[in-house]
């Protein structure tokens, strides 16, 4: 039984959606390749003691405030 023959997203090319192939299925494997690692907005507040800081205060505040 052959494969079926999908139309990447990325760059339009046809290309056999094989078992196990790595990637996301609506992608050819040269687009499903990982890209580079690229520094998140989670890992910038992450190394930010100060936002972190005003992060807890803020999330105690909402947790924690009597509304009258």
């Amino acid at each position: 039984m052959p494969y079926p023959i999908k139309t990447c997203v990325v760059c339009g090319e046809e290309f056999e959606l094989r078992p196990n192939k790595p990637g996301f299925a609506n992608r050819c494997p040269t687009c499903s390749e990982p890209e580079e690692e690229k520094e998140t907005t989670a890992d910038v507040y992450a190394s930010d003691k100060g936002a972190n800081a005003a992060r807890r205060e803020t999330m105690k505040n909402m947790l924690y405030r009597k509304d009258s």
